[in-house]
This record gives structure tokens, sequence and C-alpha cells, in this order.
């Protein structure tokens, strides 16, 4: 070791250092935040506080997928819940489906909001009517285009309550479809997932997906809902919990029976507007969620760039293929362990090329949401 280290510019030792320290920086964040989700424990059910649920779903022109995957929210084997959905300014067939729905589920009942071409409205303000027509406490928030994969979807996320708890974060995955872009965005869903659950698991949550999202009504209504906020389109799951969740009152879900399944971007171009819409509230996060969120990615990006510069100018070829490898092999461990939690597979051998690519268009998104400010 000494004769190799003699062997060493001082340089060259000062670059090695670096992506050392970068490498460390990596290896710790997926071991103590990654890794907490692999090793959080499924809720153990107690039929006693299995608490009667309300579960919100909010839909504009959603009449096919209503049709198709409402009734595996309305045939949860649960023993008490009611399920409401919101038609938000629909000009479909949604009302005529629901209104026959009804007749067949008991526990289904539906409110409408009525189009207005002087008034213009997100999505925050259906789930707020939704949430104020609830009976129960207990709210469970899922989307139109969203299904259980299981009929013990309702007692996986309320038996995750327990005193204190106002606020559950669940797994919303992503239906797996043939073709790059589908593993592209269920890499980039896994990722989102494995942040915002193990973060929450380590004491700091600030997010939740509103396709598997729960907390209690009283919660709700103790912050005015979404009033710090309501005048941006997007943030009724990921704002809300940054203001509202903290480490005493929120848990996690991760069992398999909990995750609900969403219908994917089927263009690269439907895509990109999600995730603009998806990245647009994050400059509204707390200080310190995006401090946070900023070490992984700095980290990530600085270890790459590190690792480049001792390859190209200081040709310590070695070195570098030791300190990728070594890295390589505990984020293919950390996300297949993820992946074996959440249900997900078809993807790990894509991860390298993801992990260099994602950062770069999250950026240019950022960039676009920018520019679309700027024009407004």
């Amino acid at each position: 070791m000494e004769q190799y280290l003699n062997s060493l510019s001082q340089v060259q030792l000062i670059v090695l250092s670096v992506l050392a320290f970068f490498l460390l920086v990596q290896v710790i964040y997926y071991l103590t935040v990654y890794l907490r989700v692999v090793c959080n424990k499924p809720p153990r059910v107690n039929l006693d506080k299995l608490y009667p649920v309300s579960v919100v779903v909010c839909a504009r022109n959603e009449c096919e997928n209503l049709k198709e995957f409402l009734p595996k929210v309305l045939s949860q084997s649960y023993p008490e819940f009611e399920v409401i959905v919101v038609n938000d300014c629909s000009e479909d067939d949604t009302v005529m489906l629901l209104a026959e729905m009804e007749q067949k589920y008991s526990n289904l009942r539906h409110t409408s909001i009525e189009v207005d071409r002087k008034f213009s409205h997100g999505k925050k303000l259906a789930v707020t009517i939704g949430i104020k027509s609830a009976r129960h406490e207990h709210i469970v928030l899922t989307d139109a285009d969203c299904y259980p994969v299981d009929n013990q979807w309702l007692t996986n996320v309320i038996s995750s309550y327990s005193d204190g708890t106002e606020i559950v974060l669940g797994y919303g995955g992503y239906e797996s479809r043939k073709g790059f872009l589908n593993k592209l965005i269920r890499f980039d869903t896994l990722s989102i997932a494995m942040q915002y659950l193990g973060l929450a698991k380590a004491g700091h949550p600030y997010m939740g997906v509103g396709r598997n999202l729960s907390y209690t009504k009283t919660s709700f209504f103790s912050k005015c809902g979404f009033q710090s906020h309501y005048n941006l389109m997007s943030g009724d799951d990921d704002l809300f919990v940054n203001e509202r969740a903290n480490k005493s009152n929120t848990r996690v879900v991760t069992a398999k029976e909990s995750i609900t399944m969403s219908l994917p971007c089927e263009t690269f171009q439907q895509w990109v507007k999600q995730k603009k819409r998806h990245l647009s509230t994050w400059t509204h996060y707390r200080l310190g969620t995006k401090i946070c969120l900023g070490y992984e990615l700095f980290s990530r990006l600085l270890f790459y760039a590190v690792l480049i510069v001792a390859v190209v100018p200081f040709g310590l070829y070695y070195e570098a293929l030791i300190a990728y490898g070594f890295r390589l092999l505990v984020q293919l461990i950390v996300y297949k362990l993820n992946m074996r939690k959440l249900n997900e597979c078809g993807f790990l051998f894509l991860i390298p090329i993801f992990d260099v690519v994602l950062p770069f268009l999250h950026f240019a998104f950022n960039i676009l949401n920018l520019r679309d400010y700027r024009c407004q």
C-alpha cells in the first residue's frame, strides 16, 4: 500500500480522496435511507382498530377508467367503508355510469362540480369537496386511473394507523408494459418512492402520492386544507404532506397488498407533461427537505464528475473502476431488494443508464417549468 501511495502524485491523491468521499456519501445514503423501505415491516392487523373509512376518488372525463377500476375499490374486504367519487366537470358519461353503479354498490356515493367557464380550478377543489362529503374520520385517496392490487388494500393502509398517527404514505406504482419508456417511468417512480418512504422512515417525511395516500379529516382541516398553496395547480399530495407531516404523526405502509397500480403514460410527451406538473412544487418544500433531497442528487452528480476526472486527465483507470463497481454493486443490491419489496421487476440492469440520464431529464423539465412561468 505504501509503495502504491508513493507512486501517485499529490494531485492524484487529492482526486482519489474526493472520489472516495462522494462514494462514501452515496453508500451511506443508500444504506440509511433507501434500505429503510426494505426493512419496513407489514402492519399488524387489529380488527378493533379497523376504523370506518371514506375513500375519495376525483374524476374528470374518466368514465372508462371508472368502469374498469372502481369495482376493485368497491370490492375491498373491509368491515365498513364508503367510496366518494367527485365528478369534476366531466363531459363524458361519468354521471350516468356512477348513477348505474350506485344501484349496485350501496357504499358508493358521488358528488359533482359543474362546469363554470368563468371559474377555473385544479384537483384541490375536488379533493376538498370529497373530504367535506366524507362521513368518516379516516380518509384514503386514490385516482380514477388507479386500482388496488389486492382486496386487503384498505386493511393494510388503516392497520398502519396507531396512536398519534395522522398520515399514512403508501406506494403507487405503474403497470408494466413493453418498451424503454415504461421501464424509465417505473424506475423513476420507484426511485422517488424509495426516497420519500425512506426519509419518512428516517423521521423526515416530505411527500406522498395521491394515488395511495391516507390522512385524517381532522388533520386536513386543522391546517385549512390546501389554503396555503391553493393557487398552485399541483401539490394536492406532496405539499400537503410536506406542510403537515412530521416524525411522530406519519407512518409508512409497504406491504404488497397495500400497493396501488396506475396506467402509465404511453408517449414521451405525455410523461414530460406529467413530470413538469409533479416537479413544479419542489421549490415550495421546506428548506430541510430541499437539503435532504439535494444531498443525494448532488453527491451522485459529483461522484460521476470526479470519476471522469480521475480517468481522463489522471489515468486512474483501475481506481475509478473499483469505485464505480463498488457503488454499482451496492446500488443494484438495494434496488433489487426494494423492487422485490414493492413488487417491481424488469429494469434492474437498465439502472446504470437511468441513474445517469434521469438527473439531466429532471433538470430539463425544471428549465421548461421556469420558461413557462416567465411566459405567463
